[in-house]
């Protein structure tokens, strides 16, 4: 039986198998392998796809906090929906210390104003990209892209007042009563 590796032609081409870097996924860190046929005067290429990994583009974390800090005011000032759900969770928030509301119940009141917001900045940076990506022009999935995200901000706000509901209805009505038998 002749061996495997008499059945494939050998050319310059093939590489070995543990030269295939391009079909594993590598550590970000790592750098492939020099090629067989590389000298060592000659300078390696980069890779045009392989991108610096995320924490060296923030040198600190400090820097990081910059960068998320700098996010945040980008959207209050730019959003008018971010700014009216701020608004809304700092009355939800004072209604629910007004209210005296437990502190699992806060929590279901941060939880559910936080996620409102934290989808409102994923809408936004999908759609600087998007239109980053085409200018001035219309393409249809562009703007499925950009519906199907503002649906999910959507769906988040209207989940978020369904728990404000059940929250805040029975601590309201119950004042209501107490203020209807005392007045």
């Amino acid at each position: 039986m002749a061996s495997s590796s008499s059945r494939f032609p050998q050319g310059p081409r093939l590489l070995e198998r543990s030269q295939w870097v391009a079909f594993r996924r590598r550590r970000p860190d790592s750098s492939p392998p020099p090629h067989p046929s590389a000298s060592a005067e000659e300078p390696q290429q980069t890779d045009p796809w392989q991108r610096p990994p995320s924490w060296r583009v923030a040198t600190n974390l400090s820097k990081s906090f910059y960068y998320a800090g700098k996010g945040l005011v980008y959207a209050v000032r730019t959003q008018r929906n971010f700014r009216i759900h701020i608004a809304v969770a700092v009355v939800a928030f004072g209604l629910g210390f007004g209210l005296r509301l437990s502190a699992v119940e806060m929590a279901l009141i941060s939880l559910a104003t936080g996620l409102v917001m934290a989808l409102e900045l994923v809408n936004t940076a999908l759609e600087a990209v998007v239109d980053l990506t085409l200018g001035s022009e219309y393409h249809l999935l562009a703007a499925i892209a950009k519906d199907c995200a503002a649906g999910a901000v959507l769906i988040a706000a209207g989940v978020a007042l369904l728990v404000a509901a059940w929250l805040f209805l029975p601590p309201l009505l119950l004042l209501q009563n107490v203020r209807g038998v005392a007045g």
